[in-house]
């Protein structure tokens, strides 16, 4: 287990949000990134969190919606890994799996991706 205040996870995930290709990123509509704890259920075996509307689903989106949420669960990493290379690894595969299902990857194509 690592030991990391919220500030520092924050700016690591910063970071590796800013390493992915431009081009999964860059059709992100009315999405923001949010750094938790924990989930609600206080367990440490869910890393992240797509909170909203996929982009195949969109024709029920209205206008003036409040942005769908991707929530990086910060306790579950640190939890979970034994070191910073590990982290980062992590956090990056988290960051592409919850902006996958952005775009409509269901859990089943992102185990056969090898993303989940």
């Amino acid at each position: 287990m690592i030991e990391m205040d919220a500030a520092e996870f924050e700016l690591l995930v910063t970071d590796e949000l800013d390493r992915l290709p431009d081009d999964m990123v860059d059709g992100l509509d009315n999405v923001i990134f949010v750094v938790e704890d924990r989930p609600e259920d206080g367990s440490l075996d869910l890393f992240g969190l797509y909170d909203g509307f996929a982009l195949t689903e969109r024709d029920r989106y209205g206008q003036g919606e409040l942005p769908d949420r991707i929530i990086v669960y910060r306790e579950p990493h640190l939890h979970a890994c034994d070191d910073d290379a590990a982290l980062r690894d992590e956090v990056h595969t988290t960051l592409v799996h919850e902006i996958a299902h952005f775009y409509g990857i269901d859990d089943d194509r992102l185990h056969e991706l090898g993303w989940a």
